[in-house]
């Protein structure tokens, strides 16, 4: 019984914790950019914008800017990032490796290409939302394609699904270039480009109210898979003699991953590392239960992709960064750390 009340505990320090970082990341990402708004301010409107309290000492101009500009903004960063987090989680407990991403299944490059060809063919400018819905359809269509080799290839391995994903990234990316070197204008090249390296300019109540729905019913479906995610730690074999059904368990999460990831790509670009650092960092903090570490990840995501919003908007005022770069800038070094940690004095 003390094992239990020890685990318990440690799960609740963990997630009051990473709300508190998370509750942090997001006032003070709602607060600071070109126009800075005081953090007590911030939080007023914010309430009252919740209708729990009745406020009136704010600005229009405050007023706009957190509820109009940055406050949608946030909130997409926090799916975004929890998404892609919660995905890194899982595909990392099914492929028994801390150093795989939701992306080298196919299913970013999926949504690349899906974006960049309603880019190219103009789609979206017939109407915006025919940008997030082609993407959306090019995850869905990278996922099934790379199931159905898997599926005709007879062979289960994991490591034969990866290798698959690397061809079909590959693929994808050739297509992409042919269509950037192909594209009819400048204008049309650095849409695609922009897309390309992952971005929260603009983003709105309708992209918030687009992705929240799937992403959350998503991120809570896996959560659900925490205790299956641990046995399969062990091996397959282990797990089945557990009574778990390993190629169930195995296509329903990484379909839940491939669709949360398409939804977050689908309005953010491409958005790199999230899915391999913050799982690393939080497994080396709090271990590899997956039924702590999937939603203490979700928030970790959440609120990495924040403060990577924020410093993209900071750094180099007036100029923008695209949140994707400053993800990879922040990301890369990090994640060279964490293999030269993990495997020092490891021969390979």
């Amino acid at each position: 019984m003390r094992w239990k009340r020890n685990r318990v505990f440690k799960t609740t320090i963990t997630l009051v914790l990473m709300t508190i970082i998370l509750a942090v990341a997001f006032i003070v990402g709602v607060s600071l950019g070109p126009i800075s708004i005081p953090f007590k301010e911030t939080i007023m409107i914010f309430l009252h914008k919740l209708q729990l309290i009745n406020y009136a000492g704010f600005t229009d101009q405050q007023w706009v800017v957190i509820t109009e500009v940055r406050l949608p903004r946030v909130l997409v960063a926090s799916f975004v990032g929890a998404a892609l987090a919660v995905a890194g989680v899982a595909m990392q407990g099914l492929f028994r490796n801390p150093l795989v991403e939701p992306g080298y299944i196919g299913v970013s490059s999926g949504a690349a290409l899906g974006a960049v060809c309603a880019i190219f063919f103009g789609w979206s400018a017939i109407n915006q939302w025919l940008l997030p819905i082609s993407a959306f359809i090019g995850a869905l269509f990278a996922m099934f394609v790379i199931i159905i080799v898997w599926k005709a290839t007879n062979q289960r391995s994991i490591a034969v699904l990866l290798l698959l994903g690397i061809g079909v990234n590959s693929f994808f990316s050739a297509m992409m270039n042919v269509l950037v070197a192909t594209s009819k204008n400048e204008q049309e090249l650095r849409g695609i480009v922009f897309w390309l390296q992952g971005g929260l300019e603009a983003r709105t109540w309708e992209h918030v109210l687009i992705i929240s729905i799937p992403i959350t019913i998503g991120i809570i479906i896996l959560f659900l898979f925490g205790s299956q995610l641990n046995m399969m730690l062990l091996g397959e074999d282990h797990a089945k003699t557990s009574g778990i059904n390993t190629r169930v368990t195995r296509n329903f999460v990484l379909t839940i991953a491939a669709l949360i990831t398409g939804a977050a790509v689908a309005v953010s670009g491409i958005i790199g590392f999230i899915g391999l650092v913050v799982p690393h960092i939080l497994r080396l903090a709090i271990g590899p239960d997956h039924r702590l570490l999937l939603p203490a990840s979700a928030l970790g995501g959440a609120a990495f992709l924040i403060l990577a919003d924020l410093i993209s908007r900071m750094v180099i005022q007036p100029i923008t960064l695209q949140v994707g770069v400053v993800s990879a800038l922040i990301g890369a070094p990090l994640f060279v750390f964490l293999i030269i940690r993990a495997y020092k004095g490891v021969s390979l």
